[in-house]
């Protein structure tokens, strides 16, 4: 578990004691390319050793559950095709070779990379066509192309962004699972998140995420989006410059500050 990671659960621990919420542990594991055998285990022993016991999640259980994505596709299919019924989203048929190509010409031009909405407006028989044939689809958001978006964050205040510079994100992936994007949505408000407390490389994903709240006619949660854990360069702190596992610092004897008294 990232030092990071923990400092997030820690805060979210305490606020939700403080406000007499619950503290809730979901596996966001709908990312089969980065699985690792007994990561799910090792987190909760770590979570437990330093004293952060969740209310809601795996082992207890609760009312929303499962508390594992890769449990719940068929809730995110089931929103993300009234996404695509309502106009807010759309498939997409690009291949690997096709979006490495898109990429490498807007690098070229001096551009960011970004999808470029090809797919947005193929029609409905053209789509049912290429079902039909078996080519491979993702579902993408279809966000608006001109305008701008403002939330508040608890932490920065109000916030813009250009919906220029928001792309089509996947919602869906070929292989059936959904994207960190859709069902981090779909599972907050299904089980009644209030508050939401993340690193702040989130801040970016925000009006992706807001906009399928509006899409969806659902009430997004209060957000705010903490400052990273830096090296001493201000670099994101890694691997490469030091310990950033919990478990390294609990064998190296420091303290378990949870579990002493005040």
């Amino acid at each position: 578990m990232h030092i990071g990671g923990l400092r997030t659960a820690l805060y979210d621990y305490l606020y939700a004691k403080k406000t007499g919420g619950k503290f809730i542990l979901r596996i966001e594991d709908t990312d089969r390319n980065r699985y690792v055998k007994g990561a799910v285990e090792n987190l909760i022993t770590t979570l437990k050793t330093v004293g952060l016991e969740f209310d809601e999640g795996p082992e207890k259980g609760g009312n929303f559950g499962p508390y594992f994505q890769s449990e719940r596709k068929e809730l995110y299919w089931k929103y993300a095709r009234e996404l695509v019924q309502k106009g807010k989203a759309y498939h997409c048929f690009c291949t690997p070779e096709d979006l490495e190509k898109m990429r490498s010409e807007q690098l070229a031009k001096g551009l960011d990379p970004r999808y470029d909405g090809r797919c947005r407006n193929l029609s409905k028989e053209e789509v049912e066509k290429n079902i039909a044939e078996g080519k491979p689809y993702v579902i993408r958001l279809k966000t608006p192309e001109t305008g701008e978006i403002s939330f508040f964050d608890i932490i920065r205040g109000k916030v813009t962004f250009d919906w220029e510079t928001v792309d089509d994100q996947i919602l869906m992936k070929s292989d059936g699972f959904p994207t960190y994007h859709l069902a981090v949505v779909v599972d907050d408000h299904l089980m009644k998140i209030s508050h939401i407390l993340r690193g702040e490389e989130w801040i970016s994903s925000v009006p992706k995420h807001l906009f399928l709240y509006e899409s969806l006619g659902w009430k997004p949660p209060k957000m705010a989006h903490l400052p990273l854990i830096l090296n001493p360069d201000k670099s994101k702190l890694s691997k490469r410059q030091g310990d950033v596992a919990v478990e390294d610092y609990l064998s190296k004897g420091y303290l378990n500050f949870l579990r002493f008294p005040n």
